[in-house]
Protein backbone atom coordinates (compact mmCIF):
# COMPACT_ATOMS: atom_id res chain seq x y z
CA UNK A 1 0.00 0.00 0.00
CA UNK A 2 2.92 1.96 1.07
CA UNK A 3 4.55 1.47 -2.47
CA UNK A 4 1.06 2.37 -4.23
CA UNK A 5 1.08 5.65 -2.53
CA UNK A 6 4.25 6.64 -3.38
CA UNK A 7 3.87 5.60 -7.01
CA UNK A 8 1.01 7.74 -7.10
CA UNK A 9 2.96 10.89 -5.56
CA UNK A 10 5.92 10.13 -8.12
CA UNK A 11 2.76 10.64 -10.95
CA UNK A 12 1.47 13.63 -9.43
CA UNK A 13 5.50 15.18 -8.99
CA UNK A 14 5.91 13.96 -13.14
CA UNK A 15 2.69 15.04 -13.96
CA UNK A 16 3.34 18.66 -12.33
CA UNK A 17 6.86 18.80 -14.33
CA UNK A 18 5.57 17.85 -17.24
CA UNK A 19 3.03 20.64 -16.89
CA UNK A 20 5.94 23.39 -16.14
CA UNK A 21 8.02 22.34 -18.61
CA UNK A 22 5.12 22.59 -21.29
CA UNK A 23 4.57 25.87 -19.79
CA UNK A 24 8.13 27.01 -19.65
CA UNK A 25 10.17 24.90 -21.71
CA UNK A 26 10.58 27.07 -24.50
CA UNK A 27 11.66 30.18 -22.13
CA UNK A 28 14.11 27.86 -20.29
CA UNK A 29 15.71 26.46 -23.45
CA UNK A 30 15.92 30.36 -24.75
CA UNK A 31 17.51 31.42 -21.90
CA UNK A 32 20.29 28.17 -21.37
CA UNK A 33 20.60 29.32 -25.67
CA UNK A 34 21.37 32.96 -24.66
CA UNK A 35 23.65 32.35 -22.05
CA UNK A 36 25.78 30.03 -24.31
CA UNK A 37 25.86 32.20 -26.57
CA UNK A 38 26.96 34.89 -24.13
CA UNK A 39 29.78 33.32 -23.04
CA UNK A 40 30.68 32.14 -26.44
CA UNK A 41 30.74 35.85 -27.15
CA UNK A 42 32.60 36.77 -24.22
CA UNK A 43 35.02 34.23 -24.96
CA UNK A 44 35.35 35.62 -28.82
CA UNK A 45 35.87 39.26 -27.43
CA UNK A 46 38.51 38.43 -25.48
CA UNK A 47 40.35 36.49 -28.55
CA UNK A 48 40.00 38.68 -30.32
CA UNK A 49 40.82 41.84 -27.48
CA UNK A 50 43.80 39.69 -27.28
CA UNK A 51 44.98 39.10 -30.90
CA UNK A 52 44.25 42.83 -32.05
CA UNK A 53 46.75 44.16 -29.02
CA UNK A 54 49.04 41.45 -30.40
CA UNK A 55 48.93 42.51 -34.16
CA UNK A 56 49.58 45.93 -32.72
CA UNK A 57 52.09 45.08 -30.88
CA UNK A 58 54.44 43.54 -33.50
CA UNK A 59 53.57 46.61 -35.70
CA UNK A 60 55.27 48.54 -33.05
CA UNK A 61 57.74 46.43 -32.82
CA UNK A 62 58.61 46.85 -36.15
CA UNK A 63 58.22 50.87 -36.16
CA UNK A 64 60.40 51.10 -33.21
CA UNK A 65 63.02 48.77 -35.44
CA UNK A 66 63.09 51.01 -38.65
CA UNK A 67 63.75 54.32 -35.87
CA UNK A 68 67.01 52.52 -34.72
CA UNK A 69 67.92 51.63 -38.24
CA UNK A 70 66.99 55.15 -39.92
CA UNK A 71 65.00 53.02 -42.53
CA UNK A 72 62.08 55.91 -43.17
CA UNK A 73 59.83 53.20 -45.03
CA UNK A 74 59.92 50.53 -42.17
CA UNK A 75 58.49 53.63 -39.72
CA UNK A 76 55.89 55.12 -42.37
CA UNK A 77 54.43 51.84 -43.31
CA UNK A 78 54.13 50.45 -39.59
CA UNK A 79 53.03 53.94 -38.04
CA UNK A 80 50.55 53.83 -41.25
CA UNK A 81 49.03 50.62 -40.95
CA UNK A 82 48.71 51.35 -36.65
CA UNK A 83 46.42 54.45 -37.37
CA UNK A 84 44.65 52.62 -40.03
CA UNK A 85 44.09 49.41 -38.63
CA UNK A 86 44.36 49.57 -34.87
CA UNK A 87 43.93 53.49 -33.99
CA UNK A 88 42.54 52.87 -30.64
CA UNK A 89 45.39 51.08 -29.39
CA UNK A 90 48.06 52.96 -26.90
CA UNK A 91 50.59 51.29 -29.65
CA UNK A 92 48.88 53.86 -32.17
CA UNK A 93 49.68 56.93 -30.01
CA UNK A 94 52.78 55.97 -29.16
CA UNK A 95 54.19 54.98 -32.88
CA UNK A 96 52.24 58.56 -34.03
CA UNK A 97 54.59 60.08 -30.95
CA UNK A 98 57.79 58.37 -32.20
CA UNK A 99 57.34 59.27 -36.02
CA UNK A 100 56.47 62.00 -35.16
CA UNK A 101 60.00 62.89 -33.35
CA UNK A 102 61.99 60.87 -35.78
CA UNK A 103 60.24 62.90 -38.95
CA UNK A 104 61.44 66.12 -37.06
CA UNK A 105 64.97 65.07 -36.27
CA UNK A 106 64.60 64.32 -40.73
CA UNK A 107 63.22 67.77 -41.09
CA UNK A 108 60.18 67.02 -41.88
CA UNK A 109 58.50 69.51 -39.69
CA UNK A 110 55.24 69.18 -41.67
CA UNK A 111 54.54 65.72 -41.77
CA UNK A 112 56.03 65.37 -37.71
CA UNK A 113 53.43 68.18 -37.21
CA UNK A 114 50.47 66.00 -38.72
CA UNK A 115 51.45 62.85 -36.68
CA UNK A 116 51.25 65.24 -33.76
CA UNK A 117 47.61 66.43 -34.75
CA UNK A 118 46.60 63.15 -35.16
CA UNK A 119 47.64 61.89 -31.88
CA UNK A 120 45.96 65.12 -29.96
CA UNK A 121 42.33 64.42 -31.72
CA UNK A 122 42.55 60.44 -31.81
CA UNK A 123 44.54 59.56 -29.33
CA UNK A 124 42.79 57.77 -26.14
CA UNK A 125 45.69 58.62 -23.39
CA UNK A 126 45.01 62.16 -21.95
CA UNK A 127 48.79 61.89 -21.12
CA UNK A 128 49.76 61.38 -25.05
CA UNK A 129 47.54 63.82 -26.06
CA UNK A 130 49.66 66.33 -23.27
CA UNK A 131 52.42 65.18 -24.67
CA UNK A 132 51.46 66.03 -28.35
CA UNK A 133 50.30 69.31 -27.92
CA UNK A 134 54.03 70.32 -25.96
CA UNK A 135 56.00 68.72 -28.81
CA UNK A 136 53.85 70.53 -31.29
CA UNK A 137 54.02 73.91 -29.01
CA UNK A 138 57.70 73.44 -29.52
CA UNK A 139 57.59 72.49 -33.41
CA UNK A 140 55.82 75.48 -34.04
CA UNK A 141 58.08 77.61 -31.77
CA UNK A 142 61.14 76.44 -33.95
CA UNK A 143 58.77 77.79 -36.74
CA UNK A 144 58.23 81.23 -35.15
CA UNK A 145 54.12 80.66 -35.52
CA UNK A 146 54.31 81.97 -32.32
CA UNK A 147 50.25 82.29 -31.86
CA UNK A 148 49.57 78.82 -33.22
CA UNK A 149 52.09 77.72 -30.54
CA UNK A 150 49.78 79.74 -28.03
CA UNK A 151 47.03 78.17 -29.09
CA UNK A 152 48.18 74.60 -28.59
CA UNK A 153 48.85 75.99 -24.68
CA UNK A 154 45.57 77.26 -23.97
CA UNK A 155 44.21 74.01 -23.31
CA UNK A 156 44.07 72.87 -19.10
CA UNK A 157 46.62 70.54 -18.64
CA UNK A 158 46.32 67.38 -15.96
CA UNK A 159 48.04 68.48 -13.29
CA UNK A 160 50.66 66.57 -14.15
CA UNK A 161 51.72 68.63 -17.13
CA UNK A 162 51.04 72.09 -15.81
CA UNK A 163 54.40 73.20 -15.13
CA UNK A 164 55.06 71.53 -18.58
CA UNK A 165 52.74 73.87 -20.07
CA UNK A 166 53.51 77.21 -18.43
CA UNK A 167 57.28 76.69 -19.45
CA UNK A 168 56.92 76.20 -22.51
CA UNK A 169 54.45 78.80 -22.37
CA UNK A 170 57.17 81.35 -21.17
CA UNK A 171 59.37 80.12 -23.62
CA UNK A 172 56.84 81.62 -26.92
CA UNK A 173 55.86 84.51 -24.96
CA UNK A 174 59.64 85.45 -24.39
CA UNK A 175 59.97 84.52 -28.21
CA UNK A 176 57.60 87.48 -29.06
CA UNK A 177 59.74 89.38 -27.14
CA UNK A 178 56.88 89.28 -24.26
CA UNK A 179 59.59 89.54 -21.30
CA UNK A 180 57.52 90.64 -18.84
CA UNK A 181 54.70 88.31 -19.19
CA UNK A 182 57.07 85.36 -20.15
CA UNK A 183 58.77 85.88 -16.66
CA UNK A 184 54.98 85.52 -15.25
CA UNK A 185 54.91 81.83 -17.10
CA UNK A 186 58.06 80.88 -15.75
CA UNK A 187 57.22 81.75 -12.31
CA UNK A 188 53.75 79.98 -12.99
CA UNK A 189 55.87 77.02 -14.15
CA UNK A 190 58.21 76.97 -10.41
CA UNK A 191 54.65 77.30 -8.70
CA UNK A 192 53.31 74.00 -9.82
CA UNK A 193 56.75 71.95 -10.71
CA UNK A 194 57.10 69.53 -7.74
CA UNK A 195 59.65 68.45 -5.78
CA UNK A 196 60.55 65.28 -7.75
CA UNK A 197 61.25 67.59 -11.02
CA UNK A 198 64.50 69.13 -10.26
CA UNK A 199 66.03 69.48 -13.65
CA UNK A 200 62.96 71.47 -14.78
CA UNK A 201 62.75 73.75 -11.43
CA UNK A 202 66.59 74.27 -12.33
CA UNK A 203 65.86 75.17 -15.79
CA UNK A 204 62.96 77.48 -14.77
CA UNK A 205 65.16 79.28 -12.42
CA UNK A 206 67.52 80.05 -15.03
CA UNK A 207 65.42 81.97 -17.35
CA UNK A 208 63.78 83.70 -14.50
CA UNK A 209 67.51 85.15 -13.03
CA UNK A 210 68.36 85.83 -17.14
CA UNK A 211 65.08 88.34 -16.82
CA UNK A 212 65.81 89.38 -13.83
CA UNK A 213 64.77 87.29 -11.35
Amino acid sequence: MATQNLDLEEQEQLATLKGWWHDNGNFVLSLVAAVSLGIAAWQAWNWYQRNHALQASALYESLARGVRAGDAKSVRDASGALAESYPRTLYAAMGALINARFLADRGEAKNAKAQLEWVIERANSPDFRELARLRLAALLLDEKAYDAALKQLEAKPAEAYAAQFDAARGDVLLAKGLAGEAKAAYRDALAKAGSGNDALRASLQLRLDALGG
